[in-house]
């Protein structure tokens, strides 16, 4: 083999191993940024989830609490006469309503968990409207006017709204990040 060969050889399998190693740095950079977006996308997927399941518990909350609001109002516009077959009923409202608060204390726990302070303190506000509601608005009391438990629900459902457009608007944010 003479020299001209021997060195067009030698040069042709430098730039092809220069070139594998080019093709490999770049294979592994993608490979490496596809790994972190993959990564990005399942935590702010996992954060939504995260919300949707908050979302949920509010919402299972507001509804015992509408059940037990119902049936405290009716207590307190019949007084007495009041049956008991619906005071019982109030019973297993009021220990569904108190189960569904240990769940609003793991959303709340969730929110900080997030970081999401904001969201957290509004929900513990929601929590502690209602009840205030329930030390006001009780089986047996009569001295307190349907204007007064009006403005009680009222304020509950401001707090409520209040939260639920904080998480909307969270919520909307992280959706436009997926």
């Amino acid at each position: 083999m003479d020299m001209e060969t021997l060195f067009q050889l030698t040069d042709t399998s430098v730039k092809m191993g220069i070139g594998a190693v080019i093709a490999a740095l770049c294979a592994w950079g993608i490979m490496r940024r596809q790994n972190n977006s993959q990564f990005d996308v399942q935590r702010e997927n996992r954060r939504l989830q995260i919300l949707e399941d908050v979302s949920s518990q509010v919402g299972m909350v507001s509804h015992s609490f509408a059940k037990y609001s119902s049936l405290v109002v009716e207590s307190v516009q019949f007084g007495d006469r009041w049956p008991v077959a619906r005071r019982q009923e109030l019973e297993a409202v009021n220990t569904e309503l108190v189960n569904e608060f240990r769940k609003l204390a793991d959303a709340e726990a969730r929110l900080l968990m997030l970081g999401e302070k904001n969201l957290e303190r509004t929900l513990r506000l929601y929590g502690a409207r209602i009840a205030v509601y329930r030390k006001q608005v009780y089986v047996g009391r009569q001295d307190i006017s349907p204007e007064e438990i009006s403005s009680l629900k009222a304020a509950i459902h401001q707090v409520r709204e209040q939260f639920y457009d904080m998480l909307s608007r969270k919520y909307d944010r992280l959706l436009a990040n997926a």
